[in-house]
């Protein structure tokens, strides 16, 4: 699963909610998800989870296609 930084921050935005806020919701490094959010950084299927309750979406509102 590759993250998909811009939905991530749109969704994170979206809900009011800090870098730092929804990092400690996701029980994440604030800098790693600043990381995500850039592109810069990937996640696991558990943390991308993980992230996903937070921002109350779906895992695939957060994930990029991947091509086969």
């Amino acid at each position: 699963m590759t993250p998909n930084g811009a939905a991530i921050r749109a969704f994170r935005e979206a809900r009011s909610l800090s870098i730092r806020a929804t990092a400690r919701l996701a029980e994440c490094d604030p800098s790693h998800l600043s990381r995500l959010e850039r592109g810069l950084a990937g996640a696991d299927e558990t943390r991308l989870r993980r992230i996903a309750e937070v921002l109350e979406v779906p895992v695939a509102a957060i994930v990029r296609e991947e091509m086969p």
